[in-house]
């Protein structure tokens, strides 16, 4: 097959865990070379966002990744995205003229409609991932914060107009359905991991403590590494690791960076606490592997994707039970989930697992087993070529969409 993932604010070639880069960069970049690996012709869509780039580079995962010019080539936030949909339309309705893809599978909000304007003169079916598990804000934020209402009237009108909806975890597809989306065309198909390079070996010994904890993602509020630095101050002999971020030396004027190492002074443990900065993708799993546990406490919204790593690396997982973590850890046996805002359950759980080791052992094990079965990457690539095939035969055949429908999108 011929497909193009659209995503248009997330490129695959971004360094995971890198300013802005996130799971949707991971995610793409992982999908798009495990369907090259099936045999089947990838191109990402993306925007050109530094003036630098090439506008189309070849990955070494086997796809093409094309750089499409839509405003000027620097980070831009939804809203400025959003204002330069037109630009980005054109030119994928241009290229599909010239080679149009068998599929379209758009990844985001403003990726879908995109991909929905401009799949149409070709006819080509939509696939739709949110991605985000927050798809529907609550009642009283829509009255209050225009950008949501507005981003929620886009969702919904991609979710009507695609041929299929492909949620990443349940809690994502319960948030679709709450959309009143066609429960016909939805499907759950997780996100994977490379199982090659998060696999189980050996431990490097550069400890500071005889525990290691280490928590993974971007430095932002509601990632709740605050809760983790409290639980940490319930527990002698250990040390937290909080890897992401900019490079260590940009750390230092990082306001989210600054109020954790507050926190962690008042409580006594900025000694053990440790800010790791970016660390690259092929290092990250030495460092899971160092950790007796690998802790995630966001409180809203979150991919599970460093539970999947850490698990497929033999390393037990303690995580707050939101999004896709939810899916991803099975509680008491591929590691151990607890409710959201309790930062005492955080502690007590860790606590009970730091003090035994078989416990640990037993999850450690579970969890790799269940990464190998549920998780590699050709599983989820196989999964989605055959929702692929079934949105091909059922692309809805409706009147098109007009950028003026959307509300939002220029003309």
């Amino acid at each position: 097959m011929r497909i193009a993932l659209v995503s248009e604010h997330a490129s695959p070639l971004a360094a995971p865990g890198a300013f802005d880069a996130g799971s949707q960069n991971v995610h793409v970049a992982g999908l798009a070379s495990a369907l090259s690996a099936l045999g089947h012709q990838v191109v990402v869509y993306t925007r050109r966002d530094h003036p630098h780039v090439p506008q189309r580079v070849h990955a070494v995962g086997g796809y093409d990744v094309v750089h499409v010019p839509a405003g000027p080539a620097v980070r831009l936030d939804e809203e400025e995205i959003l204002a330069h949909t037109g630009d980005f339309v054109g030119f994928l309705k241009l290229a599909w003229k010239a080679r149009r893809p068998d599929v379209v599978h758009a990844y985001g909000w403003l990726s879908g409609i995109a991909a929905v304007l401009s799949a149409q003169a070709s006819q080509v079916p939509v696939v739709q991932t949110y991605h985000a598990v927050r798809t529907v804000p609550a009642q009283d934020q829509r009255a209050t914060n225009p950008a949501l209402t507005k981003r929620l009237a886009v969702e919904r009108l991609v979710g009507h107009e695609v041929a299929r909806i492909v949620a990443t975890c349940s809690a994502e597809a319960g948030a679709v359905l709450g959309m009143g989306m066609d429960r016909s065309k939805l499907v759950v198909v997780p996100r994977g991991v490379d199982l090659d390079l998060f696999a189980p070996g050996p431990a490097p010994l550069n400890r500071n403590r005889p525990r290691r904890i280490v928590s993974v993602g971007r430095l932002l509020p509601h990632k709740g590494f605050e809760n983790t630095i409290r639980a940490l101050s319930t527990v002698d002999g250990a040390e937290l690791v909080i890897a992401g971020g900019g490079a260590q030396g940009d750390l230092q004027g990082d306001p989210e960076t600054k109020r954790l190492r507050a926190l962690a002074r008042a409580l006594g443990v900025e000694e053990r606490v440790v800010f790791a900065g970016h660390v690259p993708h092929a290092e990250l799993p030495a460092l899971l592997r160092s950790a007796d546990l690998v802790v995630c406490t966001p409180r809203h919204q979150s991919s599970g994707g460093v539970a999947l790593e850490a698990m497929a690396c033999g390393t037990p997982v303690l995580a707050t039970a939101v999004g896709g973590l939810v899916d991803a850890v099975v509680d008491g046996l591929t590691g151990v989930l607890v409710p959201q805002g309790k930062p005492g359950a955080i502690a007590k759980a860790l606590r009970a697992l730091l003090a035994n080791d078989t416990h640990r052992k037993l999850l450690s094990d579970a969890g790799r087993d269940r990464a190998l079965a549920r998780y590699s990457w050709h599983r989820v690539a196989t999964d989605l070529v055959r929702n692929y095939a079934a949105a091909g035969s059922r692309a809805p055949d409706r009147p098109p969409v007009t950028p003026a429908r959307t509300g939002s999108t220029p003309r």
